[in-house]
């Protein structure tokens, strides 16, 4: 089994509540977009990063990690993709690093996730099967997973991303002092707010959820 950790970012879903006409994840971001800015900060953790996109999207993930490394969904709707949901991204991204001795999921929409606390849930994988970062003691992602939960992992499907995994496992919440790990960009008012450095307030990622 590899002694790395994967870092499985989801840049595959619609991101229909952002009004502004084009999608959330090229949506410029200081110097660069959501999502680049997202794939720099697990690229500086130095976990390895696998990504798990669609093909508008493809050519931006390569830009980042390595080909062989960017996994290409159909996008919803086309050929009936529109039921692989979350479920099947997370299975999609994991699958392609089956011997990684754990994953973490992290959503493409959350840049101000800093690479220190993707380190931090990774260390604590060595303690816990499921590990989520958490600011102020609410949860965040990414959300961790040993590699003893790999069979559980590949088999999902559907929407319901991997909320049943959190349910039934020991769970661990490792406070950090990054306001990131609660900011996701949902809508363009999230975006302001993310780049004026406040936390939106319909913004936040909850673990439990584990949404697209």
């Amino acid at each position: 089994m590899s002694t790395e950790r994967s870092v499985i970012v989801l840049a595959a879903g619609k991101g229909s509540r952002f009004e502004a006409g084009s999608h959330k994840l090229v949506a410029a971001f200081g110097e660069h977009g959501v999502l680049a800015t997202t794939l720099r900060h697990a690229i500086e953790s130095g976990l390895h990063v696998v990504v798990v996109t669609t093909a508008p999207f493809a050519a931006l993930a390569r830009s980042s990690v390595a080909a062989r490394d960017v996994v290409v969904l159909p996008e919803v709707g086309d050929d009936g993709a529109g039921a692989l949901g979350m479920g099947h991204s997370i299975s999609a991204g994991v699958s392609l690093r089956p011997h990684a001795r754990g994953w973490l999921v992290l959503p493409g929409d959350m840049p101000l996730v800093q690479p220190a606390s993707l380190q931090a849930v990774a260390r604590q994988l060595d303690h816990h099967p499921i590990v989520y970062a958490q600011h102020g003691g609410r949860r965040g992602h990414p959300v961790g997973f040993a590699a003893e939960l790999y069979s559980e992992l590949v088999a999902l499907s559907g929407d319901e991303g991997a909320r049943r995994l959190v349910a039934r496992y020991p769970a661990y919440g490792i406070e950090l002092d990054d306001a990131g790990v609660l900011v996701d960009i949902d809508t363009v008012a999230d975006l302001e707010a993310a780049m004026r450095g406040e936390q939106p307030q319909d913004g936040v990622s909850e673990a439990g959820a584990l949404r697209p």
